[in-house]
């Protein structure tokens, strides 16, 4: 796992094989936006020291969506250092185990990607201390906000921090490559008019589930982005 500094003394990215978490810094209190894979609680919580930070400093963790690679470590690590873990009501059973995950409509170029990212550990069942809707504060951040944008999954969430400039997209858009919409939606039109949602907000720094954050021209960036997928479809 590499860490990334995106924001000094506020930021950091923390880059697993597939996917990659983020952590959020509030003076000495702890959010991280995601949870890597299952099995990674340990090198998430060497990343925390490496900061001159404790796990036990950890109060919440967010989770974009219910896929494995962002869920994966958030039990254990709620478990052994008594954070929340916060999703939105839609994907709550998900990431509890009391509903499979949904299943994405694959396009044709997609298949192959999609298994490669099954390699990822399935996540445990894991608690969600709380249930999140559109608009609601988070409590980090100096105001940090649900954005909900299902069609990637039906409770995929961003995370917008307008006083710092800064939007989590989750896997709603990738960089991985050239900024596109994010991959293995379960409703592809849903997800084309939440990049436009997330576009609208037009942060300074937008960070994503796959590929570097983008810290320049990003707002332009992005409106481009969501534009060319709403043209394409």
């Amino acid at each position: 796992m590499d860490l990334v500094e995106v924001l000094a003394n506020r930021l950091h990215m923390l880059r697993f094989p597939i996917g990659q978490a983020y952590l959020w810094q509030d003076g000495e209190a702890l959010t991280l936006i995601d949870a890597g894979r299952a099995g990674s609680a340990a090198e998430i919580e060497r990343a925390i020291r490496s900061l001159g930070r404790a796990p036990e400093q950890l109060e919440r963790i967010v989770l974009t969506h219910c896929h494995r690679d962002h869920v994966g470590a958030a039990g254990e690590l709620a478990a052994r250092w008594g954070a929340r873990v916060l999703a939105h009501r839609l994907d709550a059973p998900v990431i509890r185990g009391e509903l499979p995950v949904p299943e994405p409509v694959l396009l044709d170029w997609e298949i192959a990607l999609y298994a490669h990212g099954l390699t990822v550990p399935e996540a445990p069942p894991t608690r969600v201390d709380r249930e999140l809707e559109d608009g609601d504060d988070l409590g980090f951040g100096d105001g940090a906000y649900v954005v909900h944008v299902p069609g990637h999954t039906d409770g995929s969430i961003g995370i917008h921090l307008p006083r710092h400039g800064v939007l989590f997209t989750g896997d709603c858009v990738a960089a991985v490559g050239p900024l596109m919409l994010g991959v293995f939606n379960v409703d592809r039109a849903r997800a084309i008019a939440a990049f436009g949602r997330l576009a609208s907000l037009a942060p300074s720094i937008a960070c994503f589930g796959h590929g570097d954050p983008l810290t320049e021209n990003t707002a332009q960036a992005l409106a481009k982005a969501a534009t060319e997928a709403a043209t394409t479809g």
